[in-house]
């Protein structure tokens, strides 16, 4: 039998430290990684019983065992897999023995430079995690193609002994863990340590993971569970119980995607929105497993900022790990499963507001504003994919519309979009602009949201269409014949015009007449990039204080007060009521009184005559 001791090279001392303090963030991963080399041994045992005839001559159950002995501080791990002959374990367990450590060592190093290596798997590394937590380790393992077990023992100083020895056991490998006597480690020797630990990383493992004769593992996840074995029942108790959320999800999204490339997803919709959603400190990204192991609970690269809301986890077979299973690389396949998962969001998205649109709806006015700041956000980048998502209530009836309803429904001489943005809702529907537009059969889009301009203006155009805000000084409704009346008007009135000007020099760009205010006096539109919502938005910014729309007084003619103006004598009567209208027009625009007494003291003035 043999039997042998051997040194590790001199930087294995270091490779150790650096593994075991710098590489891995968390002590408590070792398991799932011994639990994960566990599972690949099994694999590998049932894919030998699938290419080499007779190698099963029994038909065993295969597990994974985990025992603990408190008195002698040992953790054990066993499982019926493949197990390793001598010359394997040299191979593969004394890797880091070998004259490639110190490639292994140069690699490692510059994983905490460059996230684009891949070393997993090239150097057996996860089993050397368990010196994180253990100060002696035995292995203990059997291959079917050898008739005796191997013994490998050390303590992850500077040598490791290997020998052979009898046994009648089949096949299979045992880690006997002798922990470090610290009270974090001896923690892991805890019955409820290792479940919850067994849950949180390695609850489906495709093997039963046994604990004092209870499976405490569950091995069949829902996500790759056939959409026709599960009921909304079972999807709802996952959401609740794998996300902490006492409600059950708005809906799900279940995808078992083949080709090239290959994943498994599962994502909801939370019924409400998050406390901290719209705040700086909240941290989106999928839960991401590897083989059904829990590898990471937030990978941000998995979904962009604009589905942030959603939440759910990836699973794939084929993504490439760094050293320690936590940190990915930046590699193409997760690109690849990133940009898919993109097109399957905005595809299942939108056959949601073709089918189900009180869902969407309420889906919209909790997270609408993330899909909105995704179109203005770089510059437009991705307003093309996103743009069919966009819904507004509209003048039509009150109600929610896209913007491919919107423009199936214009009239055929209408070349653009109507909008019209402020803070309220009810106050837009009541302007008097509103009111002509609608009696002659025009639909006008309502943006109540700071962001719905600023997504608009990104946008530029729909379907050919460009998009207009009613408050823009060179909107207009009236005909050729109706705008020379006017220009006559204005003419006629020009002195007043000027006046009105000169009085509110410091406010506006320009007076100017619009017969198409219904029942209103006046109004405030602007012209020029910045409107007056966008003024409201700007000004908040530090720095952006003195950013101003360029307003346009517009005064109905056919209005009482426009007859009063035109009969005022007085210069300090006629200020006073231009500084009354320009004010009127800025509470219509949801602006505040820039006065409050001295606009009192004016109206009291004005009413007494």
């Amino acid at each position: 039998m043999r039997k042998e001791s051997r040194n590790f090279q001199a930087e294995t001392k270091e490779l150790l430290n650096l593994m075991i303090h710098s590489i891995y963030t968390h002590k408590e991963i070792f398991l799932r990684e011994l639990i994960s080399n566990a599972s690949d041994a099994i694999d590998k045992f049932k894919f030998k019983a699938l290419t080499e005839k007779d190698f099963i001559k029994e038909n065993p159950e295969f597990k994974i065992k985990l025992a603990f002995d408190k008195e002698k501080k040992e953790l054990i791990i066993s499982d019926n897999g493949i197990g390793m002959t001598y010359e394997e374990v040299l191979e593969n367990i004394g890797t880091i023995a070998k004259s490639g450590s110190k490639a292994f060592l140069e690699k490692a190093q510059a994983v905490r430079e460059n996230t684009d290596i891949d070393i997993i798997g090239q150097f057996g590394v996860g089993f050397y995690s368990a010196f994180m937590v253990a100060d002696k380790i035995k292995l203990k393992t059997k291959s079917p193609y050898s008739s005796t077990e191997i013994i490998w023992t050390s303590k992850g100083e500077g040598e490791f002994e290997i020998e052979e020895a009898e046994s009648s056991a089949a096949h299979g490998t045992t880690l006997i863990l002798h922990m470090r006597d610290d009270e974090e480690c001896l923690e892991y020797l805890d019955s409820w340590k290792i479940k919850h630990l067994v849950k949180k990383y390695s609850d489906y493992v495709r093997y039963p993971v046994m604990l004092e004769e209870e499976q405490i593992n569950s091995t069949k996840p829902i996500w790759k569970t056939a959409k026709d074995q599960l009921k909304g029942e079972d999807y709802n108790e996952f959401y609740k119980g794998n996300f902490h959320d006492w409600e059950e999800p708005l809906f799900h999204i279940h995808l078992n995607v083949q080709g090239t490339i290959e994943y498994s997803a599962l994502l909801y919709v939370p019924e409400n929105v998050a406390p901290d959603f719209y705040s700086r400190d909240f941290k989106k990204g999928l839960q991401l497993y590897t083989k059904n192991v829990f590898i990471m609970d937030k990978c941000e690269e998995l979904i962009p900022d604009y589905f942030g809301f959603i939440k759910g986890l990836v699973d794939t077979d084929h993504l490439s790990l760094n050293i320690s299973r936590e940190i990915l690389q930046k590699n193409s396949e997760l690109q690849g499963i990133s940009k898919n998962l993109e097109r399957k969001i905005i595809s299942e998205f939108e056959k949601l507001l073709r089918d189900d649109r009180k869902k969407y709806i309420k889906m919209w006015e909790n997270f609408g504003r993330s899909i909105k700041f995704g179109i203005q956000d770089m510059y437009g980048l991705n307003k093309d994919k996103l743009k069919n998502l966009l819904i507004f209530i509209t003048s039509s009836e009150d109600s929610y519309a896209s913007l491919k309803e919107y423009a199936d429904r214009m009239k055929p001489e209408q070349k653009e979009v109507y909008y019209i943005a402020g803070d309220d809702l009810e106050t837009l529907k009541a302007l008097p602009k509103i009111e002509v537009l609608k009696s002659k059969g025009l639909e006008v889009l309502y943006l109540t949201d700071k962001i719905d301009e600023f997504a608009l203006k990104t946008l530029g155009e729909f379907e050919g269409k460009k998009f207009k805000s009613i408050s823009d000084s060179d909107f207009s409704l009236e005909t050729a014949e109706e705008k020379e009346k006017l220009q006559q008007l204005e003419k006629e009135n020009e002195s007043l015009l000027g006046q009105i000007k000169e009085f509110l020099s410091e406010k506006i760009a320009e007076v100017k007449m619009n017969s198409s205010l219904g029942s209103g006096a006046v109004a405030i539109s602007t012209r020029g990039e910045i409107s007056l919502e966008m003024e409201k938005v700007l000004s908040q910014i530090p720095g952006n204080e003195g950013v101003k729309a360029e307003k346009v007084l517009e005064i109905n003619p056919e209005h009482p007060l426009f007859k009063k103006l035109q009969a005022s004598t007085d210069p300090e009567t006629t200020k006073n009521l231009s500084e009354i209208l320009y004010t009127e027009g800025m509470l219509l625009q949801g602006f505040q009184i820039e006065n409050p007494v001295e606009f009192i003291n004016k109206l009291n003035k004005l009413l007494s005559i």
